[in-house]
């Protein structure tokens, strides 16, 4: 017998070759990990100069439409034929179930039918409609799991990675990134819902404790940006005139004073608003836009709240894609917002009575968003753009004891993705048979982001800022790129 394949020196030998697998993926961790933070090097005098991708990108920006008071997803996109079979029964091992309101009540089907749509026959509720016509579009993620079943802090923790208010939102990760492709538009756009702002309001879009050139501007078609226009008592010659006398103080003042990066990003913010008087509402006045455009998105209807709420979101919708085609890096569209006092017709917030709420929802958030999917795929602008489709957590399987809604549901809820970058009619990860925990493929919000900044070129666990003596980044210590639906 050959002296290496004898019994005890095969596993002598197998034991030291374990080692050495050990071995090479610590030194390969390790190779990571001495690569080192990638902290963009920012120019003050211009925080919003086009920077380089850590690799080659597949997306250029980002449109985030993100539903406020979190989507049921089991009324919308994660069929579930068990609940129709089930409906009125208990859930299984759900007994004594108490979530964020109190105590559940039976398992409840979907008011809405669910039917196949186009050539992947996805299957999609008829409360969005337009939307299940562009499902061979999207890309869609069911097995999604959030960090908290609250509100406030589940907006937090889909904006920022964080549930906590004061960290930087995804929009200012990138523009810290990459800057902006266009120097007379903010590279970060937010356009709050016509009804107000989300629940977590300016933190959703802010800049935590990044550099405030990185937060978002918020505007929208109907409210200009604020502190904006030239007074009435000033003509457009002496505001120019003005404008141009305080460039060359500025520029004197500077040189007095070399080095001084707040001064230079002072400076900069100032020269940037200007650019803004002109080019913010341009962007903004959508009346130049064609009837046929108007009708597709529904910003011509009118004639009771609902329609008008529609037309009022339709319209943000057009000015999402209008920024898109300026070249701003990241838009973040909001439809639902926070109020106190009833569900209303405020947001997705369906405990009480969901289908006389939803039905609304459906109606103002439904052809606005698919029109503004189709309009951008036939611009070409999808091609370098990823729409994200997102809410901050979803909905239970049952209805509440004592009501006809859904209680709050971290544990499985659904987002979908769609153009630049990603599988077109393609699902990812499932939920249990009636919707109430992700149980394949479960993905986090931070393997959400992780991807989310992957499209952009963007290494997650290197793409970072120093703060306080740690180097922080969007996803924590967490996150992985969900390879499976790259395209």
């Amino acid at each position: 017998m050959h002296p290496l394949l004898n019994r005890r020196n095969f596993l002598a030998h197998t034991a030291t070759g374990l080692g050495g697998i050990a071995l090479a993926q610590m030194l390969a961790r390790d190779a990571h990990a001495a690569a080192g933070p990638i902290r963009p090097q920012v120019n003050p005098a211009n925080p919003n100069a086009p920077r380089a991708t850590h690799f080659p990108a597949r997306a250029k920006r980002v449109l985030m439409i993100f539903c406020s008071g979190a989507v049921s997803q089991v009324d919308t996109f994660d069929y579930k034929p068990e609940l129709i079979k089930r409906h009125g029964q208990p859930m299984p091992g759900a007994e004594g179930l108490v979530t964020f309101q109190g105590a559940q009540g039976n398992l409840n089907q979907s008011p809405w039918a669910f039917r196949p749509r186009g050539q992947s026959g996805k299957m999609v509720s008829d409360l969005v409609p337009h939307l299940g016509a562009l499902a061979d579009e999207m890309c869609f993620i069911h097995s999604l799991t959030g960090k908290t079943n609250t509100h406030g802090p589940g907006e937090n923790f889909m904006a920022t990675g964080y549930t906590l208010d004061g960290f930087p939102s995804m929009g200012a990760w990138t523009s810290y990134a990459l800057g902006s492709e266009n120097d007379t538009l903010p590279a970060y756009v937010a356009i709050p819902d016509p009804r107000g702002a989300p629940q977590s309001a300016g933190n959703f879009w802010g800049p935590g404790f990044l550099p405030a050139a990185f937060q978002g501007t918020d505007f929208n078609a109907t409210q200009p940006l604020r502190n904006l226009a030239r007074p009435a008592a000033f003509s457009a010659a002496t505001d120019r005139a003005t404008r141009d006398f305080i460039g060359v103080l500025n520029r004197h003042h500077l040189e007095r004073f070399p080095g001084d990066s707040e001064l230079a990003a002072r400076i900069s913010s100032y020269e940037l608003a200007a650019r803004m008087q002109l080019s913010v509402p341009e962007v903004a006045d959508i009346s130049s836009e064609p009837a046929h455009v108007l009708k597709l998105y529904g910003a011509d209807q009118a004639g009771n709240p609902v329609k008008d709420l529609k037309a009022a979101y339709a319209r943000n919708c057009i000015l999402a894609r209008r920024l898109v085609e300026k070249g701003v890096r990241f838009v973040q569209l909001f439809n639902g917002a926070y109020q106190t006092g009833g569900e209303g017709v405020s947001n997705w917030d369906g405990h009480k009575s969901l289908q006389p709420q939803y039905l609304k929802h459906g109606e103002v958030m439904d052809q606005p968003t698919a029109a503004l999917l189709a309009d951008l795929k036939q611009r070409g602008l999808l091609e370098d753009t990823l729409v994200v489709w997102c809410t901050e957590f979803g909905r239970m399987p049952t209805f509440q004891k004592g009501a006809s809604g859904r209680d709050h549901n971290p544990n499985g809820f659904t987002a979908w993705l769609a153009g630049a970058g990603v599988k077109h009619g393609f699902s990812y990860g499932a939920t249990d048979e009636f919707g109430y925990k992700a149980v394949e493929n479960i993905a986090t919000v931070y393997d959400f982001h992780a991807t989310i900044l992957d499209l952009l070129g963007l290494d997650h666990e290197r793409l970072s800022f120093y703060h306080n003596g740690i180097e922080r980044r969007l996803t924590d210590v967490h996150g992985h790129v969900i390879q499976a639906v790259l395209a």
